[in-house]
Order: C-alpha cells, then structure tokens, then sequence
C-alpha cells in the first residue's frame, strides 16, 4: 500500500496565502469557517482552487439537498411532513428563494469544471464567498422560525394528549 501525500496545514495556508493576495480572495480562515477548507491538506493537488471551489460547492449540495426536502417532503423523513405543514408562507417564500440561489451555485460549479482556469476559479471563489454569507443569513432566519413552528406544534400537541 502506497501512502498518500499530504500537504499539511501549514503548507495549505501557505499556498492559499499565495492565491489570495494575487486574486484577492477572503481569508483562509473564513473559508474555512464556512467551508472546512482545512480538509484540503489531506490531499496534494496542483489546482488548490479547483478543490476549494469543490469544498464549497459541496456545502451548497448540503444545503440543497436540505431546502429540497421541505418542497417535497414525499421522499423525506416523516419530520419533514410535519415541518412542511408548520411552515408559514413567509418561510416557504424563503425556501424558494433558498432553491434558486443554491440551485444556480450548483450550475454554475458544473460548468467551471469543464475547463480549468486559475483566475475563473477565484473569481467564483469571491463571488460564491460573498453570496454565500447571505443565504447563511436566510437560512439562519428560516431554520429560527421553523424553530418556532415545531415548538408551537408541539405545544398543542402536549395540550391536546388525552393520556
């Protein structure tokens, strides 16, 4: 069995720390507190931000695939169900708005993989960095009022119990 190479932490940091001045991309360390960039150094790679922009796309998955339940709970956990049915319309406007902005990401990743190209790569970086603090803050509001749905849910749920 052959091991694998890897780059280390410090080594990563220090290559990012390259690409970002030259591109002028966000800092390692708030990549990686979205994104877990950090996962990076595991492996070696030539095209360092071809593997971030997939490290991020991969979080935009999450989270689509997240959202996608709540628009069609028939093939989700039975929680789903009974979420989808507390939701109020403000939060299913929000879930919308949510699918589009992650389901645009995802296309828009696909086509970069096509051909690489360094000074696209960060540019999609930049832009997805910055987008992405504001469907963090969509999300954070929706996932407060579903919070809330559930708790009201289960609320007349107890009031209701027969015993």
């Amino acid at each position: 069995m052959t091991e694998e190479c890897c780059l280390g932490l410090a080594e990563l940091k220090k290559q990012y720390e390259k690409l970002r001045k030259k591109y002028n991309l966000p800092s390692f360390e708030a990549l990686n507190q979205d994104f877990e960039i950090e996962k990076l150094q595991e492996r070696e790679t030539e095209l360092l931000l071809r593997e971030i922009r997939r490290n991020m796309i991969d979080k935009n998955l999450a989270y689509l695939r997240f959202v996608e339940m709540f628009l069609n709970p028939t093939n989700a956990p039975m929680f789903f169900l009974a979420l989808t049915k507390t939701l109020s319309n403000g939060d299913k406007k929000t879930i919308e708005e949510l699918y589009a902005e992650l389901g645009k990401n995802e296309l828009k990743s696909v086509a970069r993989d096509n051909e690489y190209d360094e000074n696209e790569e960060a540019k999609f970086i930049k832009k997805f960095f910055e987008q992405w603090q504001k469907i963090k803050e969509k999300f954070s509001g929706l996932m407060i009022g579903v919070e809330k749905a559930w708790e009201k849910k289960s609320e007349k749920a107890e009031k209701g119990y027969l015993g």
